[in-house]
């Protein structure tokens, strides 16, 4: 059987160990031959694998948990730590209020996996699906220092800018989604239920319809007519892309068309580019060295085009060459963020620069986007002006053909 024993050497160093012994006297004798007092012995819990896990609970591909929850389990985490409690009593303690479905699940694995031995920041790690790939190695980063809350302390103040990015980027295209929303449902409305309506009408009439009015009508029809196949035929579509788009070369050439994207596309390169600097310099504060920290940091970037173009600068800055040449070389940094990196690598302050980068280009982006809003607005009530004015011109066309007949 397996034991995991808490034990305490000659020199006053405490150590958890696991052993494999018949029972736990033979084990205490054992142990107590070769010099340790033993504080404690506890049977190792066979753990199910993490992959029986993330099944079980339903997650696949990239479903993460979400920001907001881990950044208020890392503030609890920290509390507790910051008042002298032990890591394992402070996961059984936070295990006992934790609400949320997933992560209590997630952390009773993990919990298990601390109580057999293993260390907090590789618990995580097997569940590399679900958190976001620079936190195993920023908690990696804090055991070796021996300042666990204070990295962590240090990831909260990471997980709230992101946050922060996120929402203000979000809330900013609130108003044009549902502007956009509106019109599409009001043009839908008079396409499918009120052109065909005149169709009916100007039969009775027998009144010679004008191109435009033909056409209209005619896609009105169809539109109508046809509603159910299409709304299925969209669905299958959005399904298959859907899929296709979880693979690596979809997923690939997705994020590359949004960065192609009119007005968005350099909004969105900047976004990526603030999220890498930003997740570098938290690894780089919390002690990881840089060649590891360029990794995760990769990883971490949400845009896959992106994280392609930046693969190849880790291995530049293990052949020697300096960082801000490697990223130089990716083509996806601006001159002024190329010239700060080598500013803060003369200076030795690398991650306060980065830092100072990825508030920037956040300050940038909030400013493009309110530029690109204010065009936006105008611009779709003008398009809609031209839809609705040429609906009502397709419908009053033949009325105004029979007057001048008439007269």
């Amino acid at each position: 059987m397996e034991f995991v024993c808490h034990v305490g050497s000659a020199d006053g160093r405490v150590s958890k160990l696991v052993r494999t012994a018949r029972d736990e006297r033979a084990l205490r004798e054992e142990l107590e031959r070769e010099g340790l007092h033993v504080f404690g012995v506890e049977r190792s819990v066979p753990l199910p694998s993490v992959r029986g896990v993330l099944g079980a609970l339903g997650f696949s591909g990239r479903k993460k948990i979400a920001l907001k929850t881990l950044q208020v389990f890392n503030q609890e985490l920290a509390a507790l730590l910051k008042a002298g409690l032990p890591l394992l009593q402070a996961l059984n303690l936070m295990l006992e209020r934790m609400k949320d479905p997933v992560l209590r699940e997630v952390l009773t694995q993990v919990r298990d996996r601390v109580r057999s031995g293993v260390e907090l920041s590789d618990a995580f790690a097997e569940f590399g699906d679900l958190f976001p790939p620079l936190y195993a190695s920023t908690l990696k980063a804090g055991e070796r220092t021996g300042e666990l809350e204070v990295v962590i302390r240090r990831f909260i103040r990471y997980l709230r800018l992101v946050i922060e990015a996120r929402k203000r980027v979000f809330s900013a295209l609130i108003y044009p989604s549902v502007l956009v929303g509106l019109s599409i449902l009001m043009l839908m409305v008079m396409a499918i239920y009120v052109m065909p309506r005149f169709r009916e009408f100007y039969g009775a009439m027998e009144l010679e319809l004008p191109a435009l009015t033909r056409i209209t009508v005619g896609t009105s029809v169809f539109l109508r007519d046809n509603l159910l196949l299409i709304a299925a035929g969209l669905a299958v579509l959005g399904g298959i892309f859907s899929r296709w788009r979880r693979t690596a070369a979809g997923r690939l050439a997705v994020d590359r068309a949004k960065l192609r994207a009119p007005l968005f596309g350099a909004i969105l390169q900047r976004f990526s580019v603030a999220e890498f600097c930003r997740s570098l310099a938290t690894l780089l504060a919390g002690g990881l060295p840089l060649v590891p920290a360029l990794q995760i940091s990769t990883r971490a970037v949400g845009n896959a085009w992106i994280q392609r173009q930046l693969e190849p600068a880790a291995g530049r800055v293990t052949e020697g060459g300096s960082l801000y040449q490697a990223l130089e070389q990716t083509g996806v940094f601006e001159d002024f963020a190329i010239d700060m990196v080598k500013v803060g690598e003369a200076t030795g302050a690398l991650d306060g620069m980065l830092g100072s980068i990825s508030d920037f280009i956040d300050e940038e982006v909030e400013t493009r986007m309110q530029r690109i809003l204010s065009l936006i607005e105008p611009l779709m009530l003008i398009f809609m002006g031209i839809m609705v004015a040429t609906l009502l011109l397709s419908v009053y066309l033949p009325m105004f053909s029979a007057l001048g007949k008439m007269q």
